[in-house]
């Protein structure tokens, strides 16, 4: 097999597996959020219509779960999942893909996280 046949099985592979991987959930924890991010200018956002600022080396994840530049979505309004750092700074965030948004049951606020009961298995929460 020649370089350039084994290079082109590569990357079908690699569009295969982004496309897979961007159908299911990816494994977020019990401190990760749900709520509705738009970029103004980085690092200033709004995250539930409130300002927020993104951390010095916050991470922003497409719903294939790459890295995006927080300019490719400015203006945009995203559903996201995000944890904070001990400073209330936004520091991971990923925008949902399908099969993360059809989990409608996701803690929007530290204090509903606090009160339901989360199943890292089948990444889902349960109200008590």
């Amino acid at each position: 097999m020649n370089r350039c046949a084994i290079a082109a099985l590569f990357a079908a592979a690699a569009v295969s597996l982004s496309s897979a991987h961007a159908q299911t959930h990816r494994p977020f924890t019990p401190q990760t959020l749900r709520g509705e991010l738009v970029v103004q200018q980085s690092p200033d956002v709004t995250l539930n219509g409130k300002p927020a600022r993104l951390a010095p080396g916050a991470r922003l994840r497409s719903d294939t779960h790459m890295l995006l530049p927080p300019g490719s979505v400015a203006g945009q309004k995203l559903t996201v999942h995000y944890t904070q750092d001990i400073n209330g700074l936004l520091m991971d965030v990923w925008v949902l893909n399908a099969a993360e948004l059809a989990n409608k049951t996701w803690p929007r606020t530290a204090q509903e996280a606090a009160t339901w009961a989360f199943e890292p298995a089948t990444q889902t929460w349960l109200k008590r």
